[in-house]
């Protein structure tokens, strides 16, 4: 729970605080872009936050996206659960 607390409070104070101005951040939002794309294209799946939807998301190189939530205090590579598979094309 707290890493989650943590989260919430870092992303509201990146809105909201004069931290960075607004080149910074689009330019942090197209490398992201870019590194799951390229994690993808290397075969390897990858986790992200979807702050528009509120989602959790797993996504496969083969397109499959999955919503998960993380398990507080597991470890290693059962540290999520499926809820259920995102039907949507990849992009």
């Amino acid at each position: 729970m707290h890493s989650d607390v943590t989260a919430v409070i870092y992303h509201r104070a990146m809105k909201t605080e004069p931290f960075f101005d607004e080149e910074f951040k689009a330019a942090v939002g197209v490398a992201g872009a870019q590194a799951r794309i390229e994690t993808l294209q290397a075969g390897i799946p990858v986790f992200y936050r979807d702050n528009g939807r509120n989602l959790d998301i797993l996504e496969y190189p083969s397109g499959q996206k999955f919503e998960i939530c993380f398990l507080d205090g597991a470890s290693g590579r059962k540290n999520y659960r499926v809820l259920r598979e995102l039907k949507e094309p990849a992009t």
